[in-house]
């Protein structure tokens, strides 16, 4: 498989972006990619510099037996741009903040994550002020699009 490097980017960095980034590490580990894809995940706000994902993110990850915990949230950086061949924001906020940084010769990196692994216009919504149960949809929602960008990532190598 042709390297790549894919960064998920969401608000915080403490939610969808890092449960994207462990569920993301675990497909490729199951399918024989994890030297291939490298991936890691960042927010566009600084709130959760160094804090551990939400709890929550954590605990339906754990579910599903991916280890998350270790993760820390961090912000963006215009290095980021440079060392990263896909910049995949969860919702379209999240998208034009990036687009808003991004040097004009890295736009073309940053996409919808929805959009972009599946074909379809669909933000992933935010969970932080919801229940837990909104983490497994979360979930849920992100293995169905991470699964799609795995099989993209295999057809065009």
């Amino acid at each position: 498989m042709k390297p790549v490097r894919i960064l998920f980017v969401c608000l915080g960095n403490i939610c969808r972006s890092p449960l994207a980034e462990g569920l993301m590490r675990d497909l490729a580990s199951r399918a024989g990619h994890s030297s291939a894809i490298v991936v890691d995940s960042a927010g566009t706000g600084a709130w959760h510099i160094g804090d551990p994902p939400d709890r929550r993110s954590i605990a339906v990850a754990r579910a599903h037996r991916i280890d998350i915990a270790g993760l820390r949230g961090r912000k963006i950086g215009a290095a980021d741009f440079a060392a990263f061949d896909l910049i995949l924001g969860m919702d379209s906020a999240n998208v034009r903040d990036l687009l808003a940084l991004a040097p004009s010769t890295a736009a073309e990196k940053v996409h919808l994550f929805m959009h972009y692994a599946a074909g379809r216009h669909n933000d992933v919504p935010d969970p932080y002020y919801e229940t837990a149960d909104a983490f497994e949809a979360l979930y849920q929602m992100l293995e169905a699009g991470c699964s799609s960008l795995l099989a993209k990532l295999e057809r065009a190598s």
